[in-house]
């Protein structure tokens, strides 16, 4: 029977699930008509909608993952919901972080002005480098699926037995495994986390030099540029925010997951943790001009239909 504890963190989860849904399918839906329109799709659209439908995969395996932990966390000791749960949460979460460092990566290139040579090489093969690093994702998610799967087996294992401290007392050899293995998976999920972290303070550095360039000169601090670039400051931290939040949770989650097991500490570490998912499309939204005007024309929309007076009954 689930706790007060565990009806608050699936409450908590099912807000997260909604509002992650309505910001990624707006996305999704939007890019997607857009393109038919068009007839053409842009890099940052395609990446935008691939970032979106992969978000929306994840924030399924998110609400599945925690009505389990919430309602019945002695499934996961089971082989036919643990690891199917566990191993659809790393591949979705592991697509949507790389997905998300490749579109950091290209508002890199795209916004940031560097005279250096080495910058300025990249920024002319930008979708070349997206690609090479979508294909070193595939890569790194194969070698992640491979860790994760002896990971699970050892876990399996451990939990068969009827006592886990004697069995640990006799055995240190798969406790060590598995700490091995933990540090494997967190040195993976490292690599998009440098890769986006370094891509966006490159990027905050590049848009605070320009708007203070902007100020110095005769255009003023109300220029619609340096507006432009404030908003894409702020677009540019609060992302950076969401990842660095993401990241920490990930560890410490894990690492509480493998001592602690599924405990209520656990539960609202995973909260902090699915806030990136959650909460980075409406970031993304008001960031992008396209899907900013969209979503105001929508709400503006939304708020004449609600106005509108009901016709009276016959």
């Amino acid at each position: 029977m689930a706790t007060e504890m565990d009806k608050i963190f699936l409450t908590l989860a099912t807000v997260e699930f909604i509002i992650g849904m309505l910001g990624n399918v707006f996305i999704g839906l939007v890019n997607c008509s857009e393109g038919i329109k068009n007839q053409k799709v842009f890099s940052v659209d395609f990446i935008l909608t691939c970032l979106a439908i992969s978000t929306i995969g994840h924030l399924l395996v998110i609400l599945f993952d925690s009505c389990v932990v919430g309602l019945a966390p002695h499934l996961y000791a089971t082989d036919r919901v643990g690891r199917p749960v566990i191993m659809l949460w790393h591949m979705t979460n592991h697509l949507t972080t790389w997905l998300a460092t490749c579109l950091s990566i290209f508002y890199f290139f795209k916004i940031a002005h560097f005279p250096h040579s080495l910058f300025l090489w990249l920024r002319w093969r930008m979708n070349r480098v997206i690609a090479i690093l979508l294909t070193l994702s595939l890569f790194l998610l194969i070698f992640d699926c491979l860790v994760l799967e002896m990971f699970i087996d050892i876990s399996l294992n451990i939990i068969d037995k009827s006592n886990l401290t004697l069995y640990l007392d006799e055995s240190k050899t798969p406790y060590d495994k598995l700490s091995l293995l933990k540090i494997l998976l967190s040195l993976n999920s490292f690599i998009p986390f440098s890769l986006c972290l370094t891509s966006l303070l490159f990027l905050f550095l590049s848009l605070v030099r320009h708007t203070r360039n902007l100020k110095l000169s005769s255009l003023g601090s109300r220029d619609s540029s340096t507006e432009a670039h404030r908003r894409a400051m702020k677009m540019v931290m609060s992302l950076l925010f969401l990842f660095i939040v993401h990241f920490f949770s990930l560890q410490v989650a894990n690492w509480t997951f493998c001592i602690l097991g599924n405990n209520k500490y656990t539960q609202f570490v995973t909260l902090a943790l699915h806030a990136f998912p959650s909460c980075h499309s409406f970031i993304l939204i008001l960031g992008n001009s396209k899907l900013r005007q969209t979503a105001v024309r929508l709400l503006w929309h939304l708020r004449n239909y609600t106005k509108r007076p009901n016709p009276l009954p016959l």
